[in-house]
């Protein structure tokens, strides 16, 4: 298996971000969507935790992705100033 390059971890970091955008969106229109009960408030409170935790993983691996597409660029960078 070949090492990504950095366009392709920043198409990942693309759709994981548009990924918890999409979370995000869903979520906000299941709760417009629940009755103004407790039981629709309770759902509602549990559909935003869930949401948030989701969109934080989500950000995590985003960030370790970015983390390491910034490695790689700066590994290719010295690599190319070694041959020069």
């Amino acid at each position: 298996m070949q090492t990504p390059t950095s366009a392709d971890i920043r198409t990942a970091i693309q759709v994981l971000k548009r990924f918890g955008e999409h979370i995000n969106h869903n979520t906000a229109n299941v709760i417009i969507d629940l009755p103004e009960t407790r039981l629709g408030d309770h759902v509602a409170a549990r559909a935003k935790v869930v949401s948030i935790e989701q969109v934080t993983r989500i950000q995590t691996v985003a960030a370790q992705l970015e983390k390491w597409r910034d490695d790689l660029l700066q590994q290719r960078r010295q690599c190319v100033s070694h041959h020069v």
